[in-house]
Protein backbone atom coordinates (compact mmCIF):
# COMPACT_ATOMS: atom_id res chain seq x y z
CA UNK A 1 0.00 0.00 0.00
CA UNK A 2 1.45 3.66 -1.05
CA UNK A 3 0.50 6.92 0.21
CA UNK A 4 0.83 9.60 -2.20
CA UNK A 5 1.38 13.74 -0.89
CA UNK A 6 0.31 15.36 -3.81
CA UNK A 7 1.06 19.31 -4.54
CA UNK A 8 0.70 21.63 -6.74
CA UNK A 9 3.42 23.61 -7.65
CA UNK A 10 3.23 27.48 -7.44
CA UNK A 11 4.15 27.95 -10.78
CA UNK A 12 1.10 26.87 -11.85
CA UNK A 13 -1.13 29.78 -11.92
CA UNK A 14 -4.82 30.02 -10.92
CA UNK A 15 -6.33 29.60 -14.36
CA UNK A 16 -4.26 26.83 -15.37
CA UNK A 17 -4.53 24.75 -12.60
CA UNK A 18 -8.88 25.22 -12.88
CA UNK A 19 -7.97 23.34 -16.57
CA UNK A 20 -6.56 21.20 -15.28
CA UNK A 21 -8.44 20.30 -12.11
CA UNK A 22 -11.23 18.65 -13.37
CA UNK A 23 -8.67 16.37 -15.53
CA UNK A 24 -7.53 15.11 -12.35
CA UNK A 25 -10.51 14.95 -10.84
CA UNK A 26 -11.58 12.32 -13.41
CA UNK A 27 -7.98 10.51 -13.24
CA UNK A 28 -8.30 9.60 -9.51
CA UNK A 29 -12.33 9.09 -9.76
CA UNK A 30 -10.97 6.22 -12.31
CA UNK A 31 -8.67 4.86 -10.11
CA UNK A 32 -11.26 5.19 -6.89
CA UNK A 33 -13.68 3.30 -8.98
CA UNK A 34 -11.28 0.48 -9.96
CA UNK A 35 -10.16 0.24 -6.11
CA UNK A 36 -6.72 1.01 -6.77
CA UNK A 37 -7.19 4.47 -4.78
CA UNK A 38 -9.00 3.51 -1.27
CA UNK A 39 -8.70 6.50 0.08
CA UNK A 40 -7.99 10.69 -1.19
CA UNK A 41 -9.20 13.80 -0.51
CA UNK A 42 -7.65 17.38 -0.49
CA UNK A 43 -5.66 18.90 2.95
CA UNK A 44 -7.51 21.28 4.59
CA UNK A 45 -4.60 23.29 5.97
CA UNK A 46 -2.44 23.70 2.48
CA UNK A 47 -3.90 24.92 -0.95
CA UNK A 48 -4.24 23.11 -3.68
CA UNK A 49 -2.45 19.54 -2.28
CA UNK A 50 -4.04 16.34 -1.22
CA UNK A 51 -3.23 12.26 -0.46
CA UNK A 52 -4.16 9.35 -1.72
CA UNK A 53 -3.98 6.28 -0.22
CA UNK A 54 -3.93 3.20 -2.93
CA UNK A 55 -3.05 -0.09 -3.18
CA UNK A 56 -1.21 -1.75 -6.52
CA UNK A 57 0.71 -5.10 -7.62
CA UNK A 58 4.19 -3.33 -7.53
CA UNK A 59 5.93 0.30 -7.43
CA UNK A 60 6.19 0.35 -11.13
CA UNK A 61 2.23 -0.17 -11.76
CA UNK A 62 1.76 2.83 -9.13
CA UNK A 63 4.24 5.25 -10.90
CA UNK A 64 3.28 4.21 -14.23
CA UNK A 65 -0.56 5.48 -13.27
CA UNK A 66 0.80 8.19 -11.52
CA UNK A 67 2.68 9.09 -14.71
CA UNK A 68 -1.48 9.08 -16.44
CA UNK A 69 -2.08 12.72 -14.00
CA UNK A 70 -2.56 16.31 -15.79
CA UNK A 71 0.15 16.88 -13.56
CA UNK A 72 2.94 14.57 -13.79
CA UNK A 73 5.67 14.89 -13.76
CA UNK A 74 6.31 19.02 -13.81
CA UNK A 75 3.25 20.88 -12.40
CA UNK A 76 2.96 18.80 -8.78
CA UNK A 77 5.11 17.27 -6.36
CA UNK A 78 4.01 13.59 -5.67
CA UNK A 79 5.77 11.72 -2.36
CA UNK A 80 5.69 8.52 -2.42
CA UNK A 81 5.41 6.54 0.88
CA UNK A 82 5.29 2.68 1.15
CA UNK A 83 3.08 1.80 3.84
CA UNK A 84 2.00 -1.23 5.79
CA UNK A 85 -1.21 -0.91 7.52
CA UNK A 86 -1.33 -3.11 11.06
CA UNK A 87 -4.55 -2.15 11.60
CA UNK A 88 -7.72 -0.75 9.96
CA UNK A 89 -10.87 0.32 11.70
CA UNK A 90 -14.35 -1.40 10.98
CA UNK A 91 -16.09 1.80 11.07
CA UNK A 92 -13.66 3.95 8.50
CA UNK A 93 -16.15 4.45 6.25
CA UNK A 94 -17.97 6.81 8.74
CA UNK A 95 -15.25 9.28 8.79
CA UNK A 96 -16.34 10.17 4.62
CA UNK A 97 -16.24 14.12 4.65
CA UNK A 98 -14.90 15.26 8.45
Amino acid sequence: MYIINIAVNDHVSAEQHDKLFAEHAEWFKKYFQAGTFLMLGPFKDQANAGVIFAVTESRAELDRILAEDCYYPNLASYEIREFEPKLIASNIAEFTGK
